[in-house]
């Protein structure tokens, strides 16, 4: 089971996390595929690529090459992202 609810739409996918999932389901982790991703609202959720700092997501569009390790650290209140994979 993943820690997300996700939508298939057209073109893009969107995907929420909630609150109450416990901080351990956020691993480490890399795609097969480049993708965007882009908060849909504000948010003190956290973004870390490997080998860098913790970013707070924002609404600007991120690029996560393909196989790249990265996680998501949780904040406060549910997430909303959306994501292209490319």
């Amino acid at each position: 089971m993943r820690p997300y609810n996700e939508e298939q739409l057209d073109g893009f996918i969107i995907r929420e996390f909630l609150h109450n999932t416990p901080s351990f389901e956020f691993v480490w982790h890399r795609d097969k595929e480049d993708r965007v991703v882009q908060a849909m609202h504000d948010t003190d959720w956290l973004f870390q690529m490997d080998n860098d700092i913790p970013r707070r997501l924002t609404e600007s569009k991120l690029f996560i090459p393909k196989e790249t390790y990265h996680r998501l650290i949780k904040g406060t209140g549910d997430l909303k992202v959306k994501i292209y994979k490319l």
